[in-house]
């Protein structure tokens, strides 16, 4: 653990723990179909119907959030989420009628997923590239692990009732946002270039002007193209098992009890092995990784249709959930390699959404077809797709996400007619200029514009003033070789 965590940010460390209390108050997730089939009597259908606008808030939340966190900040994005996503669940503690209890859900999905990409963002922003896989896989261990801890809210539930724990989530949730407002500091490099400027500190190195993008810009780029597409089929694999499985499992005779026991094998593989995995892939291509990765998730859900006991299926849950620890913190790295760095909000918005719509297309792909053509076809489509996303990693991104490629995006190149003065790209911002503890950090000549928090990263105390995805920004107005 101390060798995972040395040498990041104390910013870094402060997102890390606001991951961690709002996984940990992560009730309403966690019980939603129980508390609405048990609590509120509604149908089985209804419930999946509920969680599914979960996800599809997601497909909107990923990219709003994106580009907010771009035009507006970091820091206000993420509160805004997060009390946005606490009225949400304490609301739930209070609504009953149906069309009430699905339209807080929808709107609970839209402002959870756009927390996110803020929050890949500020990584980003305050790690320098040769850490961020480390810094992802650590934020996602604080993901599962605060996971892990609020699924033990069973207990509870049934002294207190689901109410009860929608509150204590929106607390929760509300103490994040707190931790956020009193000790991250806004990381957004255009904010740090006016920060400065008001300061009186030199900007010379810093790009002068940042072209304003669209999805539509960002979409322009081809490389990253390509990685939301390869994506959004391993997602579609990740998210089949959630649902397959019980189905599967169920057709095999199994007691409901045995999937939640083969399931929580995940959350425990990942808890306890993340750090190991993190520490054995550390120094390795990221292409490489995205295609054992991908293979990973090909062979553990094809698997699946081989299985027959709880022993057998746990071990198909294993294979993919390596496959699962690798792969998220490389997609997250990779997404942050590839986006010029006024537009990191926006890069990892879209890869969000393309996670959220695989969550939202798998289930209902998944109960299609077990009902339909049967487990062993959904199993075997899965591993197919599976290896086919690790050989679109390896034939199509290999250059790209080299460490030798450049980094600056088809999309960061300005057009004439969209380019702006930096002090004009985001008029009226709130919250973003003159945040505390960005112009400490930019006293020292400014080699980049990723802010490093003015208490210093971490125990060795030296500011972090550059890293390789700077020469994004000092690029911005060249013509693109990559896309």
């Amino acid at each position: 653990m101390r060798a995972a965590g040395s040498g990041l940010p104390r910013g870094f460390w402060w997102l890390w723990l606001s991951t961690l209390v709002n996984r940990t108050g992560a009730f309403v997730l966690t019980f939603l179909s129980l508390f609405l089939t048990q609590e509120l009597g509604f149908s089985g259908w209804y419930a999946g119907v509920v969680i599914a606008l979960h996800g599809l808030g997601g497909i909107a939340g990923s990219p709003l959030g994106g580009m907010l966190s771009d035009r507006w900040g970091r820091r206000p994005t993420m509160l805004a989420g997060h009390l946005a996503g606490a009225a949400c669940a304490a609301a739930l503690a209070v609504v009953t009628s149906p069309w009430a209890v699905a339209t807080v859900v929808l709107l609970m999905g839209v402002a959870m997923q756009a927390v996110r990409p803020a929050i890949s963002a500020t990584i980003a922003d305050q790690v320098p590239e040769h850490d961020r896989r480390r810094a992802y896989a650590l934020n996602y261990w604080a993901l599962n692990l605060g996971f892990a801890i609020a699924a033990t809210g069973g207990g509870a539930a049934i002294v207190f009732g689901y109410r009860a724990l929608f509150v204590a989530d929106a607390v929760a949730t509300v103490l994040c946002a707190l931790i956020v407002f009193l000790r991250l500091p806004e990381t957004r490099p255009q904010a740090a270039r006016e920060t400065a400027a008001a300061d009186g500190v030199p900007t010379a190195d810093a790009p002068a002007a940042t072209p304003r993008l669209s999805t539509r810009d960002v979409l322009r780029d081809g490389p990253f193209r390509t990685l939301v597409l390869l994506n959004l089929l391993v997602c579609t694999v990740f998210s089949t098992p959630w649902v397959g499985l019980p189905l599967t499992m169920a057709g095999e005779g199994l007691e409901p009890d045995a999937y939640g026991r083969v399931i929580a094998v995940n959350g425990v593989v990942i808890v306890v092995f993340q750090l190991l995995v993190n520490k054995l892939t550390e120094r390795r291509s990221q292409v490489a990784l995205l295609v054992l990765s991908s293979l990973l998730f090909a062979v553990g859900t094809g698997a699946t249709a081989l299985a027959g006991t709880p022993l057998m299926f746990a071990a198909t849950v294993v294979v993919w959930t390596v496959g699962e620890m690798v792969y998220v913190p490389v997609t997250a790295a990779a997404t942050a390699h590839l986006a010029p760095v006024h537009a990191r909000g926006r890069y990892q918005g879209l890869m969000g959404m393309s996670w959220s719509m695989g969550g939202f297309v798998a289930p209902i792909a998944a109960g299609w077809i077990v009902e339909g053509p049967g487990p062993e076809v959904l199993w075997a489509s899965c591993a197919v797709i599976g290896v086919a996303a690790a050989a679109g990693y390896a034939l199509l991104l290999r250059r790209a996400l080299s460490e030798d490629a450049p980094k600056h995006a088809a999309a960061a190149s300005p057009q004439p007619t969209r380019s702006a003065p930096a002090t004009k790209d985001d008029p009226g911002t709130p919250g973003a200029v003159g945040t505390p503890g960005v112009a400490g950090a930019l006293a020292a000549p400014v080699a980049a514009v990723v802010p490093v928090p003015a208490d210093g990263p971490g125990a060795g105390g030296a500011a972090v003033v550059s890293d390789k995805g700077d020469a994004r920004g000092k690029r911005a107005g060249e013509a693109d070789s990559v896309g």
